[in-house]
This record gives structure tokens, sequence and C-alpha cells, in this order.
């Protein structure tokens, strides 16, 4: 298909189809919205994201991106810092954040075990995890992991890690989910909704 704009627009929807969530043809939609509102939103924009890219770096104590280390969270003196969340990636974090569920601190492994991709312990931030807790100031790690095979291993495999120690682990509960209807759910959701029922 021959290009209908100058090098320098298609370049800008290749790089918005690579977001996630956007394909091509959304990107084009972005691209061409940006593009008409170039001063209320694609120079704030652009300014945005140099800074971002200038200044955004990993905190060191639990994993979340931010532009201070450490991070907003970690230096927030009301939270709680016995409990910690172990969670795969940043965006868990922000997503439970999102949701207000915890005041704890958070950990993020950056991603969880897969002998499919060959990622092992090495390539998680699991050793750090041990450091925090073993300084024995936690009573709970709370494992909100994926209900995946490789988040269930992911959080075996710690769960056997942190058996030394004199603490609570526990793990998201799973099952029906809130709204759910049972006639839609698969049959893994319902088994885990058996097992993991309580008294009420």
């Amino acid at each position: 298909m021959a290009a209908v704009t100058g090098p320098e627009i298609e370049r800008l929807i290749q790089l918005l189809a690579r977001v996630p969530g956007l394909g091509p043809r959304s990107a084009r939609r972005a691209a061409l919205h940006l593009v008409k509102k170039r001063e209320a939103l694609l120079k704030p924009l652009a300014d945005a994201m140099q800074i971002a890219h200038e200044r955004i770096i990993t905190c060191t104590t639990c994993g979340n991106i931010d532009t201070q280390n450490p991070c907003t969270l970690c230096g927030d003196p009301r939270r709680d810092d016995s409990l910690i969340v172990v969670v795969a990636d940043v965006a868990d974090l922000w997503a439970l954040e999102r949701a207000q569920v915890t005041t704890g601190r958070y950990h993020v492994l950056g991603g969880v075990l897969s002998a499919l991709d060959g990622v092992g312990p090495k390539d998680l931030a699991i050793e750090s995890l041990i450091q925090r807790i073993a300084t024995g100031t936690i009573r709970e790690v709370i494992l909100a992991l994926n209900a995946t095979v490789d988040g269930q291993t992911t959080a075996h495999y710690i769960t056997e890690l942190l058996s030394t120690y004199t603490l609570t682990v526990t793990r998201l509960a799973h099952g029906v989910p809130v709204g759910g209807e049972l006639d839609y759910l698969d049959e893994g959701t319902l088994h885990a909704a058996i097992r993991q029922r309580t008294a009420v």
C-alpha cells in the first residue's frame, strides 16, 4: 500500500502500533489525533516522554519504577512495614494500588519461573526478597501471582524458601469472580472455587 504521509508521521504510526492495546488502525487514529492537536497533546506528550526517558529508574528496594529511589511507595511512612506483597511485574503492583486493596510494601520479581522460556530463580528478584525477609520485621508475605502454571510454580518455590522463617505466607484466592455466573466459568475456576471455599 502506498504511503499517504511523510516518513516522520509513518514512523509515529509504527511506533504507536507497538504499544500494547494499539493495533495498526488504532495507531493511525491516535497519530492523526495527536497531529491535529499538536499544541494541546503532541508537544506535552513528547515533553513527558522525554522526561520519562531521562528520569525513570527502578527502585532498588521493591523493583517499582519511579523518578526517585526509593520509590514513592517505599518512601511512604503510612505503609505497613510488616507486610510484603510479592508481584510478578510492575503492572500487577499498579493494578493492586489502583484497587486500593493493601497498605503493605511491595516486591516486584520481574517475571515468573518458566522452564520453557529459560527463566530460573537467578533471573528473578528472589534473593533480594529473602534479604528483605531476613531482617525479621516481616510478619506476612502475600504471593499475588497469576493463577497460571508458571505463577503457581513460582509461588510454590517461594513458599518453600520461606518455610524456615517465622511468618505467614498467603496467596490470592482463586475462584468465582465478583459478579460472575457459574454457567460461564471454566472447569479450572470452578475446581479452585470449590477447593478454596470458606465458611459463611
